[in-house]
């Protein structure tokens, strides 16, 4: 073996291509086949098929057969999202470059308000994020975009499980109050918060969709930065554009 040989665990593989092999079943097969067609020893490889099936990434059935288990479609269904944001992350550092503003991405996936992404850096610096923004829809941009985009039902229901608590001064609490700003809300489809979840911070967001789910997509700026406001939103809106296309080669 010489310095640059790769360091490569024997038992690994032999997991990796003992799935292989399972995968190659649609109907399960039992350990006898499964080892043999794998070239491994049948005790090693019920070790590795008893470690697999506790692991969830193999399920045996009640005949004895193996098939593959619930855990590998977490894997694949990360691997998807990851190959999503790999589309997109170039658009988000491109708006964080050109404005100096961390950018963020969001999705409303089960009820909830979940953050995707975030591009920052040194000249960029997030916000302090002390509330999650799950449960802080109504306190920034980025979750009244997306309670603007939901419709009645969904908004109504999520607001139920999400009290309008008071982050800051300038936070809106009444539910009344929020559903006439988020319909009156100037230069659609653009959505702000002016110091409502961070003294000190205003942010801005647009509307930008992964198929048929709804997302979000927006910046930070310190509040000594408004003067900005225009030029931040002539460049958010053909961003989300950008992003939406991104997302959609995966969908």
């Amino acid at each position: 073996m010489t310095a640059e040989d790769p360091i490569l665990v024997a038992s690994v593989q032999r997991a990796f291509r003992l799935m292989e092999v399972v995968s190659a079943h649609e109907g399960g097969a039992p350990a006898q086949q499964l080892a043999r067609e794998a070239d491994l020893p049948l005790t090693t490889a019920h070790n590795l098929l008893r470690t697999l099936v506790h692991d969830g990434y193999l399920r045996e059935l009640e005949d004895g057969g193996y098939v593959l288990g619930g855990r590998l479609d977490t894997l694949q269904s990360g691997g998807r999202e990851q190959q999503q944001l790999s589309y997109v992350r170039p658009a988000l550092a491109s708006l964080r470059d050109d404005l100096s503003a961390a950018a963020y991405l969001t999705f409303y996936e089960d009820g909830e308000i979940q953050v995707a992404e975030i591009v920052d850096g040194p000249q960029a610096p997030r916000v302090d994020t002390w509330v999650g923004f799950e449960d802080a829809g109504h306190a920034t941009a980025l979750g009244k975009c997306l309670l603007r985009e939901i419709g009645d039902e969904a908004r109504d229901e999520y607001l139920s499980r999400h009290p309008l608590a008071d982050l800051t001064p300038r936070t809106i609490t009444g539910r009344s109050e929020l559903m006439q700003r988020l319909d009156t809300s100037p230069r659609p489809p653009v959505v702000t918060d002016m110091e409502e979840y961070s003294l000190g911070t205003y942010c801005v967001a647009v509307p930008v969709f992964r198929g048929q789910t709804p997302g979000s997509l927006g910046v930070s700026l310190r509040v000594d930065r408004l003067s900005q406001l225009n030029q931040v939103r002539d460049r958010l809106i053909p961003a989300a554009k950008r992003v939406t296309r991104g997302l959609s080669l995966t969908v």
